[in-house]
């Protein structure tokens, strides 16, 4: 999985961001077409302490808003998940993320 907002840093300036609060977050966006409904993932972001996980999420949360809720009934009941998921920063995966690299 592709991973934005490292590229020209190097290991030791990423993990320096990292210990100053910086985070690895994916956010989960859904598109529904009636009668089906498809959760997906965004790649990877990179959010550094001084930058917003929320306004790095807003593509996926309307892309949610506008094109989730149509599916009856899961479009529904994901986009509300996908939408309380990226108002509060996205998914957390600093871990995982750190474990692989």
């Amino acid at each position: 999985m592709k991973i934005i907002g490292i590229e020209g840093m190097g290991n030791l300036e990423l993990r320096s961001e990292i210990q100053k609060g910086g985070k690895f977050v994916m956010y989960p966006y859904v598109i529904s077409i009636l009668v089906m409904t498809f959760r997906r993932s965004s790649n990877i972001y990179f959010v550094k302490v001084d930058e917003s996980a929320v306004v790095k999420g807003l593509p996926f949360t309307f892309l949610s808003l506008f094109f989730g809720w149509w599916g009856i009934p899961w479009g529904i009941i994901y986009t509300i998940q996908a939408l309380i998921n990226n108002l509060g920063g996205g998914k957390d995966v600093t871990a995982q993320v750190l474990a692989t690299i």
